[in-house]
Formats: structure tokens, sequence, C-alpha cells
């Protein structure tokens, strides 16, 4: 297939798929006079990397363990990659949420202070 009816199928741009095998994470197709032709593997891929981005992994996260999909055909070395990755992501916003808990109790305080103030001084 040509990059047009591959990025159809697979819901990308050219410019996606080019962009992805600039960085790793698609091998470049079979060049054939002056044209890249892709097989369907390159659809799968490009749909199981929009999978993991709906993840909310990242493109480097996603070059660690997109090879692992098509080598384990039981898709346990991959999961267990993809479930620490999350896991990663899952402290990182409970430490952000524990962060923005933070400010809005402070906030909370300033806000009570300056009412406080306030009513004291509309007398």
């Amino acid at each position: 297939m040509r990059i047009g009816e591959v990025t159809r199928k697979a819901g990308v741009t050219a410019r996606t798929l080019r962009y992805y095998e600039s960085v790793g994470l698609m091998p470049p197709g079979e060049r054939k006079g002056g044209q890249r032709y892709y097989d369907e593997a390159t659809i799968v891929r490009l749909r199981k990397i929009d999978q993991l981005k709906a993840l909310g992994l990242g493109l480097d996260e996603i070059r660690g363990v997109i090879d692992l999909y098509f080598t384990d055909p039981s898709g346990v070395h991959a999961k267990r990659k993809v479930l620490a990755v999350l896991r990663a992501h899952l402290a990182d916003v409970d430490a952000r949420l524990a962060g923005t808990r933070a400010l809005q109790r402070e906030l909370q305080v300033h806000v009570a202070r300056f009412e406080r103030w306030l009513a004291e001084h509309d007398r």
C-alpha cells in the first residue's frame, strides 16, 4: 500500500507517519521506484500507537513499549511495562493534586484573613 491508503485506513496523516518513522516509532516503508510502500502491519502498529497515546503515554514512553506488542504474542511484557508507566503517571498526578490541595488551603486562609480585615475596617 502507498502512504495515502495506509494513513487513511489508520486514521493518521502522512506527516504523522513520516514523523513516527523519523523518531523511531515506525520502521520506514519499503522503497520501490522512488515510492514507499507499507503493509497491514503498519496499520496495526499505527493503531496501537494511537491506543497508547489515548492512555496518556508520551512518544518516548511509547517507543519503549511498542516493539514488545509485536515481539511477544502474549502481550504480557508490553502490558507490564505500560502498567509501570501508568503507575508512574498516577503517582505524578497524585503529587500534583496534593500540591494543588495545599495551595487551595493556603488561598482559603488568605481569603479568610482578608475578609476578616475588611469586615473590621468597613464598620
